[in-house]
């Protein structure tokens, strides 16, 4: 067989398989939705499956929210810009990136008590917990480079420069980290013992990468981008290994181990269900959440994938000193959204 012959039916083959996985379907759909209201816009989300609990980012605080009733159980004030939380159960602490104010909160994941803050990097946004090593990185866009923090004492114990600004990060726990650069359009592993960069990868034709989680018993990573796309890479070589297709305005991904699936949230108003239907052959599939649902936390012990939206007012009128004006989230508005089975 001629060699353009070999590639159109690869490509047939491929697009038969997506189409049978999206006949099928995943059987995900949004199975409740619960109002939360409250003040703040919102960033990420993180899940303690094991204390059924919910973080919520909310611009000047942490929203806790019980993750079998809905429920909002707790609050953790004081956090400037909140973007992340990480949390590091086997030390009893909980951490969070804020950052209009460049620090990180350090809390107890029971009392929800903040007991220090510590300075990291300009505007600390992901954030992560390395039970590897037992250290906290925070990822910070200003001044691209990522700061690394003993979890059990809070002390810095490094910087690491990046080569752009970036975006969410995962951890192997085997000794390495990895992060998106989202202005390069490149991944870049770290050495979280080291504090040094090991490799840079290219994502194309992945562009923009956001969201980032990985699979670490087939040691590949999900990474979320910009144009529409999940860029599936092996993470010893940084090869791209397929590009399936997912929904637009894509912030975060996950991956479920229990499952084997993959996940995007999606401003557009979708999760997209990714799935390998043999050896590097990967489908997906969207499934209706509601406009601007675009982070996500995964619940590992139910399958279940949480994400997080709003109502929002018009625009207010563009100004000199504010050319693009956010439109405000109407009052009460806000919602979580449990998408499983």
């Amino acid at each position: 067989m001629r060699m353009r012959s070999k590639w159109l039916v690869a490509i047939i083959c491929a697009s038969l398989t997506a189409v049978a996985f999206a006949a099928a379907g995943s059987g995900y759909h949004v199975v409740t939705t619960y109002k939360l209201g409250g003040d703040g816009g919102w960033d990420y989300l993180t899940t303690d499956a094991d204390a059924r609990r919910i973080y919520i980012s909310r611009g000047t605080h942490v929203m806790v929210v019980d993750a079998d009733s809905g429920k909002v159980v707790g609050d953790i004030p004081d956090t400037p810009g909140v973007h992340g939380i990480a949390l590091a159960p086997e030390l009893g602490r909980g951490f969070t990136s804020n950052g209009r104010e460049g620090t990180v909160s350090i809390f107890d994941i029971k009392t929800l008590a903040t007991s220090s803050k510590v300075k990291v990097g300009d505007n600390p946004d992901a954030i992560l917990y390395d039970p590897s090593t037992k250290r906290v990185f925070t990822f910070n866009g200003r001044s691209q480079d990522s700061t690394a923090i003993d979890a059990a004492t809070g002390k810095v114990l490094g910087t690491i420069k990046l080569d752009g600004k970036p975006e969410f990060a995962a951890s192997d726990a085997k000794g390495m980290i990895y992060v998106n650069i989202e202005d390069k359009s490149e991944l870049t592993a770290i050495d979280p013992n080291k504090l040094e960069v090991k490799a840079k990868w290219p994502l194309a034709p992945c562009t923009e990468p956001s969201g980032l989680s990985i699979d670490r018993k087939n040691r590949r990573l999900y990474v979320g981008c910009d144009n529409k796309m999940m860029a599936i890479v092996d993470a010893d070589s940084g090869k791209v290994l397929a590009t399936p297709a997912i929904g637009d305005g894509v912030d975060a991904t996950a991956f479920d181990a229990g499952t084997g699936l993959g996940f995007a949230s999606c401003g557009e108003g979708v999760l997209t269900v990714v799935k390998e239907d043999s050896p590097g052959k990967f489908s997906s599939e969207n499934v209706p959440t509601q406009k601007r649902a675009r982070t996500l936390a995964l619940d590992s012990k139910t399958h279940k994938v949480f994400v997080v939206t709003a109502e929002f007012g018009p625009a207010p009128a563009a100004t000199t000193d504010n050319p693009h004006p956010r439109p405000p989230i109407l009052p009460d508005s806000f919602v979580l959204l449990v998408v499983g089975k």
